[in-house]
C-alpha cells in the first residue's frame, strides 16, 4: 500500500517536495533577502544506561535542542556586521570602562532578535512549513575573511541558541503509536506543534 502511494504521488503532478531554496528567515535587524541559507532545527535525545551481567539497555532522557546557524552576505549599506555589533550593546555588553557595570542578560538578548521563524515556501509562495524558535539569542558571530586572491561576496555566519523550537506544517503526518485509546493503525497529526498529537483516522 506505501508503495502505490508512492507511485501516485510522483507520477501526480500537483505533488511537490519541499525544496531547499525555497525559504525565509524572518528576525529583527537583518533583511530576509541578504541570508543564503539556514539550518533546520534539529534535538537529540539524551540516554542513560544501565549494565545487567553482560548486557546493556538503553533508557530515552531529556530532549536537546540543537543550535541553528545561518549565513548572511554583508551589504555596504544595509551594513550586517554593524546590525551584529549593534546586538552587543543592545544586549548589555561594554568595552571596558570606568563604571561599565551592565551585562549581558537573556531578557535583552532574546529581545532584540523579536520572534525568529523559518518559513519553507511552496511553488506559489505559500508557506509549507514554519519553525519558530522560542527564546532565541545570538550565541556565535564569525565575520568570515578577506582575501587578495578572491572576488567572492563577503559573508558571515551566526549561531543561534533557543530553548526550544515549534513546528507548524501544510501537510500532516500518519505515525503509527501505540497508546492509550489510540490504535496503532491509526494516523496522528503532527502539525500543530510537536506537543499535540490529534487522531486524524487511518
Amino acid at each position: 500500500m506505501a508503495d502505490n502511494f508512492g507511485t501516485k504521488f510522483w507520477a501526480n503532478i500537483t505533488s511537490e517536495p519541499k525544496r531547499k531554496y525555497r525559504f525565509i528567515l524572518n528576525l529583527a535587524g537583518i533583511d530576509s533577502w541578504v541570508i543564503t541559507r539556514v539550518d533546520r532545527p534539529s534535538f537529540n535525545v539524551t540516554e542513560s544506561e544501565h549494565t545487567f551481567f553482560n548486557h546493556k539497555f538503553y533508557y530515552p532522557g531529556k530532549v536537546e535542542w540543537q543550535t541553528v546557524s545561518f549565513t548572511t552576505v554583508d551589504p555596504i549599506d544595509p551594513d550586517a556586521t554593524a546590525y551584529l555589533m549593534g546586538i552587543l550593546g543592545a544586549c548589555g555588553y561594554n568595552v571596558p570602562a570606568p563604571l561599565a557595570y551592565e551585562s549581558i542578560s537573556k531578557q535583552k538578548a532574546v529581545e532584540v532578535l523579536g520572534e525568529v521563524k523559518i518559513k519553507a515556501k511552496d511553488a506559489s509562495g505559500k508557506d509549507v512549513e514554519i519553525w519558530t524558535l522560542k527564546n532565541a539569542w545570538v550565541k556565535n558571530v564569525s565575520m568570515g575573511d578577506f582575501e587578495y586572491a578572491s572576488d567572492d561576496m563577503l559573508t558571515m555566519d551566526i549561531e543561534l541558541r533557543y530553548d526550544y523550537a515549534l513546528y507548524n506544517s501544510k501537510g500532516q503526518a500518519k505515525l503509527p503509536i501505540q497508546a492509550s485509546g489510540v490504535k496503532t493503525s491509526e494516523g496522528v497529526s503532527i502539525a500543530d506543534g510537536y506537543g499535540k498529537l490529534v487522531n486524524k483516522g487511518a
